[in-house]
């Protein structure tokens, strides 16, 4: 359970994080960093850390997600049906979606504002594509 949660998340991780990189380099919306941003948390906030690292935090939470995500079907919590994986996967990534307001309140460095609609909907778009790639991952497993 663990080894796919690992393997779902890693995918949908580096799912998001190349989009939003791509996004970020392409249109200028700062939403790759506001995804990679750890400035506000206390203490290694304060480190300016190399890129590797931010994509391990990154990876962290995502292998988080990928883990919760097989143990609630391979530990029969919800019938194994493909509604069912649709809907887990779909609420999983709408919690990490609406971080988006407390991830920018927080920011310290040059993230996008809470009114850039655009910037928003880059943003969701990302999380939508994660969502796909989690359920899409776990039913390759």
């Amino acid at each position: 359970m663990i080894r796919w949660g690992i393997w779902i998340g890693t995918t949908s991780g580096i799912v998001l994080g190349m989009y939003m990189w791509y996004v970020e380099l392409v249109t200028g919306k700062k939403i790759y960093t506001l995804l990679m941003n750890v400035d506000f948390i206390p203490v290694i906030g304060n480190i300016d850390w190399p890129v590797v690292m931010e994509w391990l935090f990154h990876m962290v939470i995502s292998w988080a997600i990928g883990i919760l995500y097989a143990y609630v079907f391979m530990h029969k919590r919800l019938r194994d049906t493909n509604r069912n994986r649709w809907l887990l996967s779909i609420g999983l990534t709408a919690g990490a979606a609406i971080t988006y307001v407390p991830l920018t309140l927080l920011a310290i460095k040059e993230t996008p504002a809470l009114t850039d609609e655009i910037a928003i909907l880059y943003w969701l778009i990302g999380h939508i594509l994660y969502a796909i790639t989690l359920k899409k991952s776990f039913q390759r497993s």
